[in-house]
């Protein structure tokens, strides 16, 4: 982690506090006392631009922090699955990385799956097992 970036470090632990219920329970108690300020300000137009504001910029700055805490989640599940992928004797290797190949590629690979998973259905149907490896 020495070497991650400041926002990186920072998107992680911004991400992990606001997750949390008592973040959550101050948002809901931060509404309600707005809520209640409603008729001491006449419900103006002032008093509803203040959480308008206030819930934009927090909208707005945390789509960042959840798109970056989402997509290195994301970077690190697909090395953990390509490293089982590779790990695993009779594995098809070509299906490392797959998320950086051309959607016609990976459609090709979907349709091929996709009719595994058809014959094994049907196998089942018939009462047999759906276990092994379809390749001779």
């Amino acid at each position: 982690m020495k070497n991650a970036s400041l926002y990186a470090r920072f998107a992680k632990s911004a991400s992990r506090f606001c997750g949390r219920p008592r973040v959550f329970t101050f948002a809901v108690l931060l509404i309600v006392a707005w809520l209640v300020t409603g008729p001491l300000f006449g419900f103006s137009d002032t008093w509803q631009l203040v959480i308008n504001t206030g819930t934009t910029i927090i909208t707005f700055l945390m789509v960042f922090l959840i798109q970056n805490t989402q997509n290195r989640d994301t970077e690190a599940i697909q090395i953990k699955l390509d490293e089982l992928i590779r790990a695993t004797q009779g594995a098809h290797n070509a299906l490392l990385d797959l998320e950086d190949i051309e959607e016609q590629s990976l459609d090709a690979f979907r349709q091929r799956y996709r009719a595994l998973a058809a014959s094994a259905r049907a196998e089942l149907n018939q009462g047999r097992q759906d276990t092994g490896t379809p390749e001779p």
